[in-house]
């Protein structure tokens, strides 16, 4: 039974992957900053600042003092950030988004690799957007951290290979739900436009011309974290129905 770890998995995508991820048989344990997010799972669940060193360094003692070791790991977590042109942005909410989305990613890796270069085996799979691979007007910190966390799993990759332990990126689109609203509804006000014609914006941009849902995330990384993929490493895939321009989704 693979022992499996989602930060960020009390909803959203992260919710998606750890449901995903028991339902293929995995011992799944989900890290949240919010509390209440974690109270109907079943299963090991932790509050857990992604950002914070300590928080991250305590729960990868707990894991192993109780697992003895980690199979894989989804490094979830992530806040939207400001929208605003970047000369707009204020450094504080720039270092805010840029902490959770990459440092979180970074902080667990690190703690994570001990772990599975122990056992010599092991797959990380990060959490990026095809903001990452595109770019973002109006996001500047999501995108730079988005395109860090690629950096980052394609070293991990290089670094662990020789460990067996595989490192791969995730780029959703545009994935349905309450945040994808929330940016719908501020990316409109900082246009000038509806959010319909904001939502129709993003959907024609795609081959498929649709959003994705957050299960569609949370399969491709079961698949990831598979012993079907063992030979896939250090690559960015991006889950979105396609992007035809460079208009990144989030």
């Amino acid at each position: 039974m693979k022992r499996v770890l989602v930060t960020a998995g009390g909803s959203g995508i992260g919710r998606a992957m750890a449901d995903a991820f028991a339902a293929d048989g995995c011992d799944v344990w989900v890290t949240d900053i919010n509390d209440r997010a974690l109270q109907d799972l079943s299963g090991k669940a932790s509050v857990v600042d992604a950002s914070d060193e300590a928080d991250v360094a305590n729960l990868f003692k707990e894991i192993e003092q109780t697992w003895g070791g980690l199979d894989v790991l989804c490094a979830n977590a992530g806040i939207a950030g400001p929208t605003a042109a970047v000369q707009d942005v204020e450094l504080d909410a720039w270092r805010a988004c840029v902490a959770v989305n990459l440092e979180g990613a970074f902080l667990a890796s690190k703690y994570a690799v001990p772990l599975m270069q122990a056992q010599k085996s092991g797959a990380m799979v990060f959490t990026s957007s095809t903001a990452g691979i595109y770019g973002y007007p109006n996001r500047a910190p999501y995108a730079a951290a988005k395109w860090g966390i690629i950096g980052l799993m394609k070293t991990l990759a290089m670094e662990l290979g020789p460990y067996g332990v595989r490192a791969n990126a995730i780029a959703p689109g545009a994935v349905e739900g309450p945040r994808m609203e929330g940016v719908l509804e501020r990316e409109a006000k900082a246009k000038g436009m509806t959010r319909d014609q904001v939502y129709e914006g993003y959907a024609a941009g795609t081959s498929m011309r649709s959003f994705v849902t957050a299960e569609d995330i949370a399969n491709m990384a079961v698949f990831l974290g598979s012993d079907g993929a063992r030979l896939v490493s250090g690559q960015v895939i991006a889950v979105d129905g396609h992007t035809e321009n460079p208009d990144p989704k989030p």
